[in-house]
């Protein structure tokens, strides 16, 4: 794999660059909280999720003795063709399933898949290991039930900033189980050292919502927190996007390069002028890399088969 941005930045992408610079000129970046008082006072003001139309499904899930909130989408008028597990962003500290119910609609619709997002427990109130352990248990329930409840076998997992580190985690889980019915995944963006320690890792070392998570975990660097340190052998092929502006692009190019080293196949696609969460605004940026996901998602679940 070759890691120089050049060669990971599709020549077709370019001609975007503009209206994404445009964009952003009008846009102030966010910033997360820098102690629990701002988070609850983000939360509080935090909008309402997009509604989807037609609504999800809320329902409670079991697996293993351990029970999950989770929202689930399906095809309008069809069987769906596979699963994408999809698990949310916002830090580990904010956000919802109910969040992705708009983007998770679209792809329910453009896929004929089913979408289950998970409802994991937020930190700091619930930190580590309680977001992993509620993602693991919607992923065995899927491997215990998806031929039953939806008819097919054909699973993917995925997730957005925090969601991607999560997906990996759970990958992982997965792994050490001899669980291997998921078949790809799909990471946006991820954060895969918590512990600060890598050169990727320092750029976040401030950031609230480490301690947050990780909470009174002795070591940062456990491969169930900061997968970035994990045998990443016997995992199924990734697609990774992040954008050229991202901050967390050099711990997405780390992990890259640690996933080709033990094995995987990764598929890595970086975007021009894009920072980081740019897959959820208004730029043509974003709708070429959402189209390049439901893609890969598409070849990974063998839907055209």
């Amino acid at each position: 794999m070759d890691l120089g941005l050049a060669n990971l930045i599709d020549p077709r992408l370019l001609p975007l660059v503009d209206d994404s610079h445009s964009f952003y000129e009008k846009r102030t970046a966010g910033r997360g909280p820098n102690g629990a008082e701002e988070l609850r006072a983000m939360r509080a003001g935090a909008a309402k999720p997009a509604l989807a139309s037609p609504p999800p499904i809320e329902e409670l899930v079991t697996a293993n003795g351990w029970t999950v909130p989770v929202r689930i989408h399906t095809p309008v008028n069809t069987t769906p063709k596979g699963v994408f597990l999809e698990l949310h962003g916002g830090g580990f500290y904010m956000g919802s399933a109910a969040g992705s119910d708009a983007a998770n609609r679209r792809l329910a619709d453009a896929l004929d898949v089913a979408v289950v997002s998970v409802d994991y427990r937020l930190a700091p109130e619930h930190p580590w290991p309680a977001a992993p352990d509620d993602c693991e248990t919607a992923a065995l329930w899927l491997v215990e039930n998806a031929q039953d409840r939806f008819g097919t076998t054909k699973l993917a997992v995925g997730g957005f900033s925090a969601g991607s580190t999560l997906a990996m985690t759970t990958l992982l889980r997965l792994r050490n189980r001899g669980v291997s019915e998921f078949t790809g995944a799909v990471l946006q963006f991820g954060t895969y050292d918590l512990s600060a320690q890598t050169p990727a890792g320092r750029l976040i070392a401030d950031e609230y919502f480490l301690a947050a998570y990780a909470g009174s975990a002795p070591d940062r660097t456990h491969p169930d927190i900061s997968p970035i340190y994990a045998d990443l052998s016997g995992l199924p092929p990734i697609l990774m996007v992040v954008g050229d502006g991202d901050i967390l692009l050099n711990d997405n190019l780390s992990m890259a390069a640690r996933l080709s080293a033990a094995g995987a196949s990764v598929d890595l696609r970086v975007y021009p002028g894009s920072p980081h969460g740019f897959t959820g605004h208004p730029t043509q940026m974003a709708k070429a890399a959402v189209d390049d996901i439901h893609m890969w998602l598409g070849d990974r679940l063998n839907l055209t088969a």
